[in-house]
C-alpha cells in the first residue's frame, strides 16, 4: 500500500513538472513602455514555471527586491548581460529590478497563483520612476 501511495505521489509531482512553462521577460533600454523596461512588465505565472530573463539589450539584469518575495522564496541577483532563469517554487508576488536602471523605473512584478504578500509588497518603497511603475504593476494583480 506504501509502494502505491509513493508511486502515486511521485507521478503527481512529474505531472507538474511536465506541465511547468517557460516565460520569458526581455530586458530592453526602449519598449512598449517607454526608456529601459522590461516586458512584459506583469507576469501570470504557476508554481514550478521557469522565468527566463533574456537581456536583449546590454547593460541589464534581474535582482529581486527586498520585501518584495513570497515567503520561503530565495533572493536572486543575475550577472550582467548575461541570460538568468529561476523557478517560482513559491506563491505570491515577486519584485524584480534592474540594478543599474532602477530609478529609471525598470521593474517587473511575477504573480505566482494568489498574491499572498500583497500588503508587504505594496508597502516596500519605491525609488524614482519605479514607484510610479510599480503601482501600475501592483494595479495588474488579481
Amino acid at each position: 500500500m506504501f509502494a502505491k501511495m509513493m508511486m502515486a505521489a511521485a507521478l503527481a509531482a512529474s505531472a507538474t513538472v511536465a506541465g511547468a512553462e517557460t516565460i520569458e521577460i526581455e530586458m530592453l533600454n526602449r519598449g512598449e513602455a517607454g526608456a529601459m523596461v522590461f516586458e512584459p512588465a506583469f507576469v501570470k505565472a504557476e508554481a514550478g514555471d521557469v522565468i527566463r530573463f533574456v537581456p536583449t539589450d546590454k547593460g541589464h539584469n534581474a535582482e529581486s527586491i527586498d520585501g518584495m518575495l513570497p515567503e520561503g522564496a530565495e533572493a536572486f541577483k543575475s550577472k550582467m548581460n548575461k541570460e538568468f532563469e529561476f523557478t517560482a517554487t513559491e506563491e505570491g508576488l515577486y519584485g524584480v529590478k534592474c540594478t543599474p536602471h532602477y530609478a529609471m523605473g525598470m521593474v517587473a512584478l511575477i504573480q505566482v497563483g494568489d498574491a499572498v504578500n500583497l500588503d508587504a509588497a505594496a508597502d516596500v518603497k519605491q525609488r524614482g520612476k519605479s514607484k510610479d511603475r510599480m503601482a501600475e504593476l501592483l494595479e495588474q494583480v488579481e
